[in-house]
């Protein structure tokens, strides 16, 4: 099983599943030739020597010339560096160079798989200027505290609706324990406190009722994101930049708002 997430992450880097079958052989066992790579996978020796050549061509591997050509798997730490700082390079062309978009207001689009939702919801937070509204359990305001910490940096106006924390969403918290092993105790034992101590002006935070998997979002008053977020592929949330659907949106935050107020 963790062979095969292995594989699945070298995916993400540009390689196929029998790339990275042989990229993983090479890292385990040094240099090989290409006759001891096939009798170690399995894979036909045709299909290896097209396999290291590809591989050096992408950067995973060295050639070492002799009288047996034998190859070497770049370090993974490398390999993968090399590649962010070349896809960033390609991302600051394709900013610059990629052709006009026509402006046009977002429908009612449907987001797919936890993942999915997960990478909109923290593209929506680093694209907001103005303010941001989110409404979601401590657990996954927990998990975005990073991206929040630095919100507040700015001038930007952030108001979280969140629980208290009992009855957490566990389904959630699997899909993101990932971004808060490498973080401090100190950050993880009270998000909604740290996060309080660096609010300034209009920014607040307001614990309410438990709020499950459900997550709502509204940025700069312009887009909205509304749905659940429990882990599985079959989460749904829906995003949007109609107008008269924001303006709904934003009333039941407002009123969620007040009933907390109240409620004190």
């Amino acid at each position: 099983m963790e062979e095969n997430i292995v594989l699945e992450k070298l995916g993400a880097f540009g390689l196929t599943r029998q790339e990275a079958n042989i990229y993983l052989c090479l890292y385990q066992q040094g240099e090989l030739n290409g006759y001891e790579v096939a009798k170690l996978t399995g894979i036909s020796r045709s299909n290896v020597y097209s396999g290291l050549s590809v591989l050096t061509d992408k950067g995973a591997a060295y050639l070492i010339e002799g009288s047996s050509n034998k190859y070497m798997a770049v370090p993974i730490e490398e390999f993968c560096e090399s590649k962010i700082r070349s896809l960033g390079t390609d991302k600051e062309y394709l900013i610059k160079n990629i052709p006009s978009a026509r402006k046009r207001e977002a429908g009612y689009i449907t987001i797919t798989g936890a993942q999915n939702i997960w990478n909109k919801i923290i593209h929506m937070i680093y694209e907001a200027r103005m303010r941001i509204y989110f409404s979601a359990s401590y657990e996954i305001i927990e998990k975005l505290q990073a991206e929040f910490c630095q919100v507040l940096e700015t001038n930007i106006k952030l108001v979280i609706i969140t629980d208290s924390g009992v009855g957490k969403a566990e389904a959630a918290s699997d899909l993101l324990t990932d971004r808060t092993e490498h973080r401090s105790a100190s950050l993880k034992e009270n998000a909604v406190s740290e996060l309080k101590k660096q609010m300034r002006g209009d920014s607040i935070i307001y614990v309410g009722n438990a709020k499950g998997n459900n997550v709502r979002l509204i940025i700069d008053s312009e887009y909205a994101l509304t749905g659940e977020i429990t882990g599985s592929r079959d989460d749904t949330c829906l995003y949007t930049g109609q107008r008269n659907f924001i303006s709904i949106f934003k009333e039941t935050l407002r009123n969620e708002i007040k009933l907390i107020q109240l409620q004190k």
